[in-house]
């Protein structure tokens, strides 16, 4: 567990893999302004970790904010079964054994709305995901819109796949088959982006590979120069 700002925390849990590549997990815990627990793409749940988490406040939202990123979302339902559980479209069609109390693709206001401002990211046939903003730390987290895997967990091959496909740090961006996916339909893709570039944070969390603690809108002008070119 580690506190990167108030009322926000990171929980590093053992790797995956994904695609032929060692991919780390991470989750993020927002306390919001009611002391209740957000929980952002939750990891493998250990009793260890159930006691960190036990000891920050109730867990109330737990967030699935792709369709790649519910694997261990079960484990935390049964743990914690009076929270709420939110998931894109894409996911609640994926997992129809889990019982979704809403989709994140619902143009609505949401129970954490006050702390937390989001996005749906879209426009690619491949995958969607809702990005969030915890405004009181101007914090960005993202899943897999953004990757930036420091390759010291990586032999020589996997290092080179990771750079090719662009998502080796410390220039890491949306993996090279997603942005792929959105070359014959920019717009709404570019529209989401610019939405994230005026929120203007200062940090970025993916859950996977090295967070970017400051001048976060400058790395994403970096990363995100494929879609949109800086001026």
């Amino acid at each position: 567990m580690e506190n990167l700002a108030k009322n926000l925390w990171i929980f590093n849990g053992k790797s995956v893999t994904f695609l032929g590549l060692p991919f780390s997990t991470r989750m993020t815990i927002i306390k919001l302004s009611n002391n209740e627990l957000w929980v952002h793409s939750p990891i493998e749940l250990t009793e260890a970790l159930q006691q960190q988490v036990d000891s920050l406040g109730k867990v109330t939202f737990l967030i699935a904010p792709n369709h790649l990123h519910h694997l261990f979302l079960p484990q935390w339902i049964d743990a914690y079964s009076d929270a709420k559980v939110y998931g894109t479209q894409e996911l609640i069609e994926k997992r129809n054994d889990i019982s979704f109390n809403a989709s994140l693709n619902n143009e609505t206001s949401y129970p954490w709305s006050h702390d937390i401002a989001q996005i749906l990211f879209t426009g690619s046939a491949l995958m969607e995901e809702c990005v969030f903003f915890h405004k009181q730390s101007n914090t960005l987290i993202v899943t897999d819109l953004v990757e930036n895997f420091s390759g010291n967990d990586f032999n020589f091959w996997q290092k080179w796949l990771a750079k090719g496909a662009g998502i080796l740090a410390p220039k890491g961006k949306t993996p090279i088959d997603w942005r792929l996916s959105f070359m014959f339909n920019k717009t709404q893709a570019s529209k989401h982006i610019r939405k994230i570039f005026a929120w203007e944070a200062d940090m970025l969390i993916m859950a996977h590979g090295e967070i970017i603690k400051k001048d976060a809108t400058d790395f994403l002008r970096q990363s995100f120069n494929w879609l949109v070119k800086n001026k």
